[in-house]
């Protein structure tokens, strides 16, 4: 069947919060919890950014079924892929192999802060390819001594790893983008429903083994239609830049002004407000419509996070597990 995760977004909500949400989230029966790597929220009302890798050891002792994700690490910038590969080793051990490494070639709001300039798209993608070399050969065990054109790496070997190795799933948006990084990964990584994507990608792994589809979509749920669309307008309007623009704006400034033309009636056709479950689980088919095997909710806003757990998540796990099909 597909599978049903909750998003740990650390742009909304302090690191206290999220290991509570995470272990209701486990209690439900969510089939697995993805969270974000951020350093800034996309905006300045959202308020939060915690340590993500520090939050999933808290979310790795404090759940037991729940599998664990990133979505997503960027491996190039803030982070040297060996510290990437050592990280995720840690968690797997620390989780007993419930954790799925997904990478991402990062955004500017995020990779800025170390004072490194933010490259253009082709070379992130260069670096990205480089960083996923390096880190599935020391997540294979190797000794790893590498020189490119952006990394090197001298002699490194991650000493404690989890009994199976670490999947690792890659954010790709098209047909470049998946012919380069399909055999570097095991899954694929998306936040729009897009079956041409998924069909390439497949095409592309063909003879490589069973690959996940895992997607992302945000929802608004509330008692109040019309709060949960002021909720999602004010924490989420940043959505509608497209990746594209959201990759390279640097600041919340940068979002806010970004954003500014962008109208409450603008976010709730894209994302599903209020009360109506029926309404979300048809926003969430058009991904297991396009071969999605996997679909983490993010519930837009701290302010409903813990009643959305409490009320609404379990009556909405069920309606989607009766409408998705079988894979």
């Amino acid at each position: 069947m597909t599978r049903f995760g909750y998003t740990l977004m650390t742009e909304q909500s302090g690191p206290r919060e999220l290991v509570r949400y995470a272990q209701d989230a486990d209690r439900l029966g969510f089939d697995f919890a993805v969270s974000s790597d951020h350093y800034f929220p996309w905006l300045d009302s959202q308020g939060h950014a915690p340590y993500a890798w520090t939050v999933l050891g808290a979310v790795a002792q404090a759940t037991e079924h729940l599998e664990l994700m990133t979505y997503v690490t960027c491996p190039i910038v803030r982070y040297h892929p060996a510290v990437v590969a050592q990280k995720a080793a840690t968690l797997a051990v620390l989780s007993d192999g419930r954790f799925t490494l997904n990478v991402g070639a990062g955004e500017n709001l995020n990779e800025h802060v170390v004072g490194q300039r933010w490259p253009a798209v082709g070379e992130r993608h260069d670096m990205l390819e480089e960083a996923l070399v390096i880190i599935g050969d020391l997540l294979d065990g190797e000794r790893v001594t590498y020189e490119g054109a952006h990394f090197r790496v001298d002699s490194a070997r991650l000493w404690d790893l989890p009994e199976q190795r670490v999947p690792i799933g890659v954010a790709v948006s098209g047909a470049q983008s998946v012919s380069r990084f399909s055999a570097l990964a095991d899954h694929l990584v998306a936040v729009e429903p897009d079956a041409d994507l998924v069909t390439r990608w497949d095409e592309a792994r063909a003879g490589l083994g069973p690959s996940r589809k895992i997607g992302q979509i945000p929802i608004s749920w509330g008692p109040d239609r019309d709060e949960a669309v002021a909720r999602a307008h004010d924490q989420f309007r940043w959505f509608g830049g497209g990746w594209k623009v959201n990759a390279d704006l640097p600041t919340t400034e940068a979002f806010e002004s970004a954003s500014q033309f962008v109208r409450p009636e603008d976010v709730a056709e894209s994302i599903p407000c209020g009360p109506d479950l029926d309404a979300i689980v048809e926003a969430v088919s058009a991904y297991w419509e396009a071969g999605f095997t996997d679909v983490a909710l993010v519930q837009v806003g701290d302010a409903l996070q813990q009643r959305f757990l409490d009320e609404a998540a379990g009556p909405l796990l069920e309606r989607l597990r009766a409408a998705a099909p079988a894979h």
